[in-house]
């Protein structure tokens, strides 16, 4: 999956269309940053989107980083595009995506977009996750996500709990700069993350850097395929 959003309504379908022509699975969108969109110019834009490629389109709606919120109203009625597939949420808003999720097409699918979200999202009726912290417990992901569809809730729960302080380690410092610190400390060599963000300094940082340290022993990492 290609992410190929822009704030430029003509960029997101330069984009996208040039994605589709290398050969990519699917795109990921976010709702347009900095201009500050109304509802209407929200779902302008990713008409223009869908109706520019064959690829599966996934909206991104993070009103935190974009200042914009995408309503359930908008995403109900952009579901109404057979190739705009779901939307990966991270609104933060419990009711939004009851009403997303009971008001889109059949077959819509919701991802969570914040990892903390993933047990509501999913009790809700969510499809996933499409996550940071995951690169470091997908498997412990996988199996909190299979115990709720098998309606074991009491066990998905208390995966949700041990997963919660990771999580938030994880977003102690500007994204994905500790996701990459806690990687490299692994032996994974991804790289620091590019300005304007900054690495995770063990000296600078120090309570985060120790915090993901311990936090890496107490938790069961296990990265093999």
């Amino acid at each position: 999956m290609a992410y190929t959003g822009s704030n430029s309504t003509r960029e997101a379908v330069e984009n996208t269309e040039k994605a589709e022509k290398i050969g990519v699975d699917a795109c990921l969108s976010v709702v347009p940053y900095y201009n500050k969109p109304d509802q209407e110019g929200i779902y302008q834009h990713f008409k223009a989107v869908a109706e520019c490629t064959s690829l599966p389109v996934i909206m991104y709606n993070i009103p935190g980083r974009v200042v914009v919120e995408m309503n359930w109203e908008t995403i109900a009625r952009l579901s109404q595009f057979k190739n705009i597939v779901g939307v990966k949420e991270a609104s933060g808003k419990m009711d939004l995506v009851a009403q997303t999720i009971s008001n889109a097409r059949e077959g819509f699918y919701v991802w969570s977009g914040n990892d903390n979200d993933t047990f509501p999202i999913m009790a809700l009726g969510g499809y996933g996750v499409i996550g940071v912290t995951t690169h470091l417990t997908g498997k412990q992901y996988k199996k909190m996500i299979d115990l709720i569809l098998a309606d074991k809730i009491q066990e998905a729960a208390a995966i949700h709990r041990q997963l919660v302080p990771l999580v938030n380690a994880m977003f102690s410092f500007p994204s994905p700069a500790p996701i990459k610190y806690a990687l490299n400390q692994l032996g994974f060599r991804v790289g620091n993350p590019r300005l304007p963000l900054v690495p995770v300094d063990e000296v600078r940082n120090k309570k985060v850097a120790d915090t993901i340290k311990e936090l890496l022993k107490s938790n069961t990492i296990d990265l093999k395929a």
